[in-house]
């Protein structure tokens, strides 16, 4: 594992960077979270959704559990991630702490339902932004964007080239994502095996249930880096993900503060020194350009 280009300027000014493990894909030892510099004394317009949170102190945040560089839960029952840490950029800027973030469970199929019912704020889980999600939510963002592709056991034994073959394998995926959509649309006599969560899936190609998972890229890398070896990627991305901040429909001023505060991130390398920390550090890559925030 590589030392990110960050380590020594957060060890110099005192924050403490877990060391990296001889297993890739320990992320709570492989890559520690970034640390944010948390707004004091911050005044919104009254009746915002910006100032309700602030004068709360605290906001509720559906993220995934069992992705590795995105959001995973550590040992000490905490998530941890760069989607995790893009969370915790936005609630800085709220003035609210990392320890005053709600973390709340979100897979796919339940991200639109809680954000519709109150139940969380925001989403932030690997979200991709699509016109069928926007008739239902809104976005901010995109704050990173991956793509579609195919992990496979290692060796890849049955040749597994890309799309082209999934009418030939046993695929698995995930419920209420696109990657599914994307099968079930394009590929109507694939055999296609669905779950809650995509660490679910990796079981399944471990034990011969299924020949292959699909997802992002960026997923399944970190699924592959936690297999001892077991898992290899295709790598022959075939769509277009781009990840978004979900939040309620209709709040547009919470919408701009957020795309506001991404494109101070990007700016500042707050966004940069959050990939190291995370999904840079079990992936061994160095942060990509950020995408434009799209303020349709």
């Amino acid at each position: 594992m590589r030392i990110t280009r960050y380590a020594a300027a957060l060890a110099a000014a005192g924050v403490v960077l877990a060391g990296c493990s001889s297993e890739a894909g320990d992320q709570a030892e492989d890559a520690a979270g970034n640390t944010v510099d948390v707004q004091e004394d911050v005044e919104f317009e009254a009746g915002t959704t910006m100032a309700e949170l602030a004068e709360a102190g605290t906001i509720t945040v559906g993220t995934k559990f069992d992705q590795p560089g995105f959001g995973l839960v550590g040992p000490d029952g905490e998530p941890e991630g760069f989607d995790v840490e893009m969370a915790k950029i936005v609630a800085a800027e709220l003035g609210i702490a990392p320890e005053d973030i709600e973390w709340v469970e979100t897979v796919s199929a339940n991200r639109e339902p809680f954000l519709q019912n109150g139940q969380v704020d925001m989403v932030v889980a690997t979200y991709t932004i699509n016109d069928a999600r926007k008739e239902i939510i809104d976005f901010a963002g995109p704050y990173y964007e991956a793509g579609q592709d195919i992990m496979v056991a290692a060796g890849n034994p049955l040749g597994v080239t890309g799309p082209e073959s999934f009418p030939d394998i046993r695929t698995c995926s995930v419920n209420g994502s696109t990657p599914a959509q994307y099968v079930q649309t394009n590929y109507p006599d694939a055999q296609l095996t669905l779950f809650g969560e995509y660490s679910q899936c990796a079981e399944a190609l471990r034990n011969g249930q299924v020949d292959a998972v699909t997802t992002d890229n960026v997923i399944l890398t970190g699924l592959v880096a936690q297999s001892d070896g077991d898992f290899e990627l295709v790598g022959n991305a075939f769509t277009e993900e781009p990840y978004g901040i979900g939040i309620p429909k209709g709040d547009d001023e919470f919408r701009a503060f957020i795309n506001d505060t991404l494109e101070e991130a990007y700016e500042s390398g707050t966004w940069a020194d959050a990939w190291d920390a995370t999904a840079g550090a079990i992936t061994d890559t160095e942060a990509p350009e950020p995408p434009a925030v799209d303020r349709y």
